[in-house]
C-alpha cells in the first residue's frame, strides 16, 4: 500500500476527493463494520493475530481522517456479542490489543490536542476486568471533550441494545419517574449505550469492508429513519484507504443532497 499512496496520480485523486468532500454537506456521524481482518492475514500467510494489529492501525487513520473532514462522531464496531465464540487465544489476544489501545489513547497527544470523547458502547459487563479498567480510565481522562467522539462499540449486539433500553424504561415506569405515555424517540435514544447522558446520535453513513453486504445488527436504531447511507466495499480493513474512505463520505453527501 505505501508504494500506491506515493504513487503520484494516487495523491493527486486522493486530493481531487478531499476537496468534493470537504465543498459537500458535512456528513456528521460515521459508523464502520471493521471486516476483514482475519482473511486478509490469510490470504497474505500472516497469523490472524497479525491481522487484527494491522486493523487497530488502520481504525487509528480512520480516526486522524475523520478529524481532517470535520466528522464529529465515529463508532467503530470492535467486538460483537457473537465475537465471545472465537477460540480462547484469540479473545485473549484481542482484549489485549483493544486494552493498549485504549491506553494509547489516554496517553496520546493528539486526543487531547483535538479533544477527542472515547467511549466504549455495549455491554461492558462481559470484558475481562482488567479491560473494563482501562475504558474507565480513558473514559474519564476525555469525559470533558466533545470537538470529536470517538465510539468503540465492545460486546455490542444491537438488538441487545434494544432490548436493555427498554428494560431500563420499564424499570423508571414502574417506579413512577416516567408515565408510559411520555415515551418518545428522544427519550428511548436517552437510555441506549452510553447511558451517560450524550446518546450516540443518528448514522449518517455505514460502511462495511471486506466485500459483504450486510449491517449487522449495527446500531439498528440509530441507522434507520434517517436515509442512512450504507457504503460496502471490497477491500480487508487492514488494506482501506483514504480514498475509500473520501469515496464514502462522497455517498453521504450525495444521498443528502438529493434529500
Amino acid at each position: 500500500m505505501s508504494s500506491m499512496i506515493r504513487n503520484p496520480v494516487y495523491m493527486l485523486y486522493e486530493r481531487m476527493l478531499k476537496a468534493q468532500v470537504l465543498a459537500g454537506a458535512p456528513v456528521e456521524h460515521v459508523a464502520i463494520i471493521q471486516d476483514g481482518n482475519r482473511r486478509y492475514a490469510r490470504r497474505k500467510g500472516l497469523s490472524q493475530f497479525l491481522g487484527h494489529s494491522l486493523g487497530a492501525e488502520t481504525s487509528e487513520r480512520v480516526s486522524e481522517w475523520c478529524l481532517e473532514l470535520g466528522v464529529r462522531h465515529l463508532t467503530l464496531y470492535a467486538f460483537s456479542t457473537e465475537n465471545f465464540s472465537r477460540d480462547e487465544s484469540e479473545k485473549g489476544y484481542l482484549f489485549d490489543l483493544i486494552k493498549e489501545k485504549f491506553n494509547d489513547l489516554r496517553r496520546s497527544k493528539k486526543t487531547h490536542n483535538n479533544r477527542v470523547r472515547v467511549r466504549a458502547i455495549g455491554r461492558l459487563e462481559m470484558l475481562p476486568d482488567d479491560l473494563r479498567e482501562e475504558i474507565r480510565l480513558t473514559e474519564e481522562a476525555t469525559r470533558d471533550y466533545s470537538r470529536m467522539y470517538l465510539n468503540v462499540a465492545l460486546a455490542y449486539g444491537g438488538q441487545r441494545e434494544l432490548v436493555d433500553a427498554a428494560c431500563s424504561l420499564a424499570r423508571l415506569v414502574v417506579e413512577g419517574k416516567v408515565r408510559a405515555r411520555d415515551l418518545d424517540e428522544s427519550l428511548i435514544a436517552q437510555h441506549l449505550y452510553p447511558q451517560d447522558g450524550t446518546p450516540v446520535p443518528k448514522v449518517d453513513l455505514i460502511i462495511r469492508t471486506a466485500g459483504d453486504f450486510r449491517t449487522s445488527n449495527f446500531l439498528p436504531w440509530q441507522a434507520n429513519g434517517n436515509e442512512c447511507a450504507a457504503y460496502f466495499c471490497a477491500p480487508f480493513w487492514p488494506e482501506f484507504r483514504k480514498i475509500d474512505f473520501l469515496r464514502a463520505i462522497r455517498t453521504a453527501q450525495t444521498r443528502v443532497s438529493c434529500q
